[in-house]
């Protein structure tokens, strides 16, 4: 018989070392990394000639095309698996989340693989978007009704 402080010595030298510092440091740098190159995407369209909000609409687009790319040549996942949560940067993150799902149910077929399965993620994000829009948009009408201004 084990007794309880021979149980947790044996699971303390057994069991692996949390990598968490490590694990945040490599997920700040990926983030940062994302970032980084979004600033510079923005300041390279500005460069070339695209007005403030013409080149920050491009720079979404970029990194969602980039971000699917990367998906779509397993590229991804690599990143992922070495940055953790580092790459659930907003744009980024959510175009890996849309094509990855339309890519595993391709074969499938079209329509009832890549078609059906490209909202998995999406679709309670649009959900709630706009439950949560309508919700806010309703409570400041009401407070527009009594005279209530919030901005």
């Amino acid at each position: 018989m084990v007794t309880k402080q021979e149980y947790s010595r044996i699971v303390g030298k057994n069991a692996p070392k949390s990598k968490t510092a490590l694990n945040c440091v490599r997920a700040f740098l990926a983030g940062g990394a994302f970032c980084l190159l979004g600033q510079a995407l923005l300041e390279l369209f500005i460069f070339l000639g695209a007005e403030k909000d013409a080149a920050k609409t491009l720079v979404s687009c970029s990194l969602i095309l980039l971000g699917v790319l990367l998906t779509a040549t397993g590229v991804y996942d690599k990143i992922a698996k070495f940055a953790g949560a580092g790459t659930l940067v907003p744009i980024t993150g959510f175009a890996n989340a849309m094509s990855s799902s339309a890519i595993e149910f391709k074969s499938e077929g079209f329509i009832t693989g890549t078609g059906a399965k490209l909202f998995v993620i999406a679709g309670p994000v649009i959900v709630y978007g706009t439950l949560a829009a309508t919700v806010y948009g309703a409570i400041l009408w009401i407070l527009h009704l009594f005279g209530i201004t919030l901005f």
